[in-house]
This record gives C-alpha cells, sequence and structure tokens, in this order.
C-alpha cells in the first residue's frame, strides 16, 4: 500500500512524528510534503489538498496522509476534488471507526491544536487503529451491508457532482496551481509522460511550459 504524507507550512514541524509513528507497518511511505520551515514555495492547505487530490486520482498512492493546524483546512481543501473522500481524525477511535465505515482513501489530522505531551503517540495509536483493520468491514458487523452500499452511492455522487480533473488543473489559478508542480519532488512523483489520459497529459505540460 503506498501511502502518501502531505504537510502543509504550520505542520511541517509534525512531518518526523508522523513518519515515525507510521514505522513498521509495512507501508511504502511517500514523503512528498513539506519536512520543514522555511522551504520554498511554502504549501499552504490549498496547495496540499490539491496535492492529495491529484496523487489519489492518478493512482499514483492509494491513501494520503495530511492535515494543518485544525485538520479543518487540509480536509475542506481535499474535499473539493472528485475521488478524495476525506475523514478528519482527532482519536484512535476516529480512525477505527472511518476505515472500517467510511472506508476512505484520505485523512486529516489536527496537528497544532490539542497536539502537546504525548501527541505522537496519539498518531501511533491512531495508525495502530488504522491500518490493522479491513477497510469496510463495517461497525456494528451487522450493519456492513448498508455502510459498505452508501459508500459505493457516495463514490457514484462524487463523479456526477464534480467536473474533471483536466478541467480542474486547467482552470485553477497560477496562485494555486504553480507552488504544487513546483515544489521539490512533485512532478516528478506525478510523472507527466506515463499520465494515461491525455488530455490530462496535456493540461499538466501546458502548466508546466507556462512556469
Amino acid at each position: 500500500m503506498k501511502v502518501a504524507v502531505i504537510n502543509e507550512t504550520s505542520a511541517a514541524d509534525k512531518n518526523a512524528d508522523i513518519l515515525s509513528a507510521l514505522k513498521g507497518r509495512g507501508l511504502k511511505i511517500i514523503n512528498v510534503g513539506m519536512k520543514e520551515k522555511g522551504v520554498r514555495p511554502e504549501l499552504q492547505y490549498i496547495h496540499t489538498g490539491l496535492m492529495a487530490a491529484i496523487l489519489l486520482n492518478l493512482k499514483r498512492v492509494n491513501f494520503v496522509i495530511g492535515g494543518c493546524g485544525t485538520g479543518q483546512g487540509f480536509l475542506l481543501s481535499a474535499m473539493q476534488y472528485p475521488g478524495v473522500f476525506c475523514g478528519h481524525i482527532l482519536t484512535p477511535l476516529d480512525g477505527w471507526l472511518f476505515v472500517q465505515i467510511n472506508n476512505g482513501n484520505c485523512i486529516s489530522l489536527a496537528l497544532n491544536q490539542c497536539y502537546g505531551w504525548a501527541g505522537d503517540v496519539n498518531l501511533r495509536l491512531i495508525f495502530d487503529n488504522m491500518f490493522n483493520i479491513i477497510p469496510g468491514s463495517g461497525y456494528p458487523s451487522k450493519r456492513k451491508e448498508p455502510q459498505t452500499k452508501s459508500r459505493k452511492v457516495l463514490k457514484e455522487i462524487s463523479k456526477e457532482v464534480h467536473i474533471s480533473l483536466a478541467e480542474i488543473i486547467n482552470k485553477l489559478s497560477s496562485e494555486v496551481i504553480d507552488p504544487v508542480i513546483e515544489y521539490p519532488g512533485f512532478i516528478q512523483l506525478v510523472d507527466v509522460e506515463n499520465i494515461e489520459d491525455l488530455k490530462l497529459k496535456n493540461i499538466f505540460q501546458d502548466r508546466l511550459n507556462r512556469l
């Protein structure tokens, strides 16, 4: 399972805590966001939400771990895009229920608010409860069938109510898209030359040519 860790500027100093809490789980971790403060271009949650959407829609990763000071900004940003199903995870129980009931592909962590003594331990316990259970297994178990059906319906709703990722990338302002594609290592992960959707590939190439 490929998991992207995408930190924005206010939570850059928590990047190491997240990586440490993910160790030993058999996951392939791609650390694509801010690893320390002061790196340019500086990523706000507006940018990291877009990064999550690009990587998930292109199937470059299976899951994204993001967040911000409260976790609310990244959540709102990521959920503007098709194919992103993000949960706001504050406690181990949140993580446990989100994976079993909602079976999403992205989480948003509060990385400054209430992040004090043992904050790193809380991260480890959250991941313990998320990555050691079967996604979509339902809770309680007798509710698995309607919960699975609702998840499938939500996926179809997402397709119907969003324009395509190609149209989104084409329409976004330079203020939003440029820091994303200029951020060190991100465009290499996107791997524009191997994007299967020809329209999306050409639009990405056009955005790169404008820089």
